[in-house]
């Protein structure tokens, strides 16, 4: 099962629901209590501990602010520079996976590729459409489209568009585990630093299906 990394408002959400649940059951056997313990529940009512950020102090918080910060889930920097950042890296696999056809030679090799397609395809759509629904593009500065993880250099791709047959094969399934491996290192950043819920999502997809073809891909290097 993949555990996801989860930001510090989802973990709040966990802390939420369980101090509220803890919360009601103490109501609940305490429902015949004396005068003393209404008054107390009164003047202090119930608290949620907030997990701090790596480093820092938990801290007490309300229900309702718990709640407030756990479906804040506005895009943040992270998240636009991950979903604009990863169009482009699977852009590039689709560009690779489009040699496969007529210079590949083993039968595996090809099947593999005309999976890549056809899933990293609709996953651009489903970025580039979050992309728009959330203001559209935005500067991502200090990011460099040719140094994310992963990505094959400009000789690198030459290479591959010259190679044939066996050595396509061995080319490719080479290029393609270090290309889903840098895709799946930018996934685990974004969920340690991301704020959106659904591009968490689609990371999260990105991580599992890519980590089973980098086994898949290994096995036939």
């Amino acid at each position: 099962m993949l555990l996801r990394h989860r930001s510090p408002h989802r973990r709040i959400s966990a802390a939420a629901a369980v101090a509220l649940a803890g919360a009601l059951l103490l109501g609940a056997c305490d429902s015949g209590g004396g005068e003393d313990e209404a008054k107390s529940g009164d003047r202090g009512g119930a608290s949620v501990i907030a997990p701090g950020k790596p480093g820092e102090k938990s801290e007490k918080i309300s229900p309702e602010e718990a709640k407030k910060r756990a479906e804040d889930d506005t895009p943040n920097s992270a998240d636009f520079t991950y979903a604009q950042m990863m169009i482009v890296h699977h852009r590039q696999a689709l560009e690779m996976t489009e040699l496969a056809p007529k210079q590949a030679k083993s039968g595996a090799v090809k099947k593999l590729a005309e999976r890549i397609h056809a899933a990293q395809g609709p996953e651009i759509e489903a970025m580039e459409a979050w992309v728009k629904n959330n203001g559209g593009p935005r500067e991502t500065e200090g990011h460099d489209h040719h140094t994310m993880p992963g990505m094959a250099s400009g000789p690198q791709m030459k290479n591959l568009k010259a190679a044939k047959g066996a050595a396509f094969d061995e080319l490719f399934l080479k290029l393609m585990i270090t290309h889903h491996q840098g895709a799946i290192t930018m996934a685990e950043e974004l969920l340690s630093g991301g704020n959106n819920i659904q591009l968490e999502e689609m990371a999260a997809d990105v991580m599992a299906q890519q980590a089973s073809e980098v086994d898949r891909m290994r096995g036939m290097a």
